[in-house]
């Protein structure tokens, strides 16, 4: 049975000595360990993204450009941050460039696209490994565990669906939904009154996102007891976090990487397809049928949420048309799901959004930008590398759920780990002739 919960010893991980770390990596350690501070203080929204571009910044060299060989991956997410800056623009433009959104536009811009961008770039221009932040994003996990019990107390005596903005955040202009502190509240899943929340995250979908990639991240920690803890923290937070989406993701990312250690991933298409056909005979269903039935029990789940989420991507989908190409730059629409209750425009599914904002053009470039970082990691997969298999099915788990929350908001939340996979780009791809770069791409 291949081992998937730890690495072996000849793996090359190397062991965690903090006496050995860089500038870069002690910051970005104490930056990812300290998240329920800077959670309390209302400000992790915009720390982390200064955190990121500043190291960005000061790494910066231009003889690094022109001498180094980045990955085509890395190029594809400063593309769409182009993409991004270049539609934005134009909306600005059309509006008479206000100030209030301008300022929300250049926001928007250093914590979306070109934030992924430098955290992917900064393993290539410092020294930043992945065991350190590996071992960060463990504490940070096991964190997630003392959290959720800490509100599961306040649930019990009473203290439930509050929301606290910190002093802070009250002093930060403009919508402060992703500063606030929300505590704990009951909601129905299946019919069931069961105890949610949304920890550090804005959003429980988001919470969701993080326990499955902190659980993938953490099988990668060396130290056995600080693993097994940090797993127990990532499932406590994909469970209360409610994400049907995500609770299915973490047995498929776990799946892939089987797949990859077993040596059968170029047949299991072919076992999934036959079986799904042999399915449908015996069952007298067609292919469609047996998609939609487990759909219907997945949506019930969450009724409402499912229903709010349908309608917003459609009217979302509805405004897009009327600027196919290069989209409207900036959200300028709201949907009424409920009296008096409104959910701005490309809230729901990144790829509805981009449509909505950047246009095709925009979806064409940021497809490319997923084909491309997925590919970086499928030869080191196959040839072995355990975490190149690990970021791959990260990058799967990844994809599945842009479809269901904008990539451009839930980026700062999985900062660690952009970082994460830019330090195993790094170390994958050390060697120039296994790079996916530009001359492999003409050829």
């Amino acid at each position: 049975m291949p081992n998937v919960l730890s690495d072996k010893p000849s793996s090359g991980i190397q062991h965690f000595n903090f006496s050995d770390l860089s500038a870069t990596e002690r910051i970005v350690f104490w930056s990812i360990v300290l998240t329920p501070v800077w959670w309390l203080l209302g400000i992790q929204p915009l720390f982390y993204p200064a955190v990121a571009i500043a190291l960005f910044v000061a790494s910066f060299d231009l003889d690094k450009i022109t001498k180094g060989s980045l990955p085509v991956c890395v190029w594809a997410w400063l593309a769409m941050a182009l993409v991004m800056l270049w539609t934005a623009t134009i909306g600005l433009h059309s509006m008479g460039f206000p100030l209030k959104e301008t300022i929300a536009g250049a926001v928007t811009f250093l914590k979306s696209y070109f934030f992924i961008f430098a955290c992917l770039v900064l393993p290539f221009w410092t020294k930043l490994r992945t065991h350190v932040i590996t071992r960060a994003t463990a504490v940070m996990a096991i964190s997630y565990l003392i959290a959720t019990a800490i509100q599961m107390v306040l649930l019990v005596v009473g203290i439930r669906d509050t929301a606290y903005a910190p002093l802070l955040a009250r002093l930060v202009p403009g919508e402060k939904s992703s500063l606030m502190i929300v505590l704990a509240s009951i909601q129905p899943f299946f019919g069931i009154p069961l105890p949610r929340t949304v920890l550090y995250t804005p959003d429980p979908p988001i919470l969701g996102i993080c326990g499955v990639l902190c659980f993938l991240i953490c099988l990668g920690e060396t130290n056995r007891q600080l693993r097994n803890w940090a797993l127990a923290g990532s499932l406590c937070a994909l469970i209360v976090s409610f994400s049907r989406l995500a609770w299915i993701c973490l047995p498929l990312a776990l799946l892939i990487i089987v797949c990859f250690q077993s040596q059968i991933i170029q047949e299991i298409y072919l076992w999934l397809a036959s079986l799904t056909f042999l399915i449908c005979s015996f069952l007298g269903l067609t292919v469609g049928d047996l998609v939609d039935k487990p759909m219907e029990i997945f949506d019930s789940a969450r009724a409402e949420s499912s229903k709010v989420r349908a309608l917003v991507v459609s009217k979302t989908l509805e405004a897009w048309q009327e600027k196919p190409w290069l989209g409207w730059g900036v959200i300028s629409g709201s949907v009424n799901v409920y009296d008096n209750e409104y959910v701005t425009l490309a809230s729901f599914s990144s790829y509805a959004a981009v449509l909505y904002l950047h246009g095709i053009v925009g979806l064409i470039v940021l497809i490319f930008a997923l084909i491309v970082t997925l590919f970086a990691f499928y030869t080191p997969s196959v040839r072995g590398s355990i975490l190149s298999k690990r970021a791959f099915a990260c990058l799967i788990v990844l994809y599945i759920q842009m479809n269901s929350i904008p990539l451009s908001w839930v980026a700062i939340s999985i900062w660690f780990f952009f970082l994460w996979l830019g330090a195993v780009l790094q170390e994958t791809h050390s060697n120039r002739s296994t790079i996916f770069n530009w001359e492999q791409l003409v050829m």
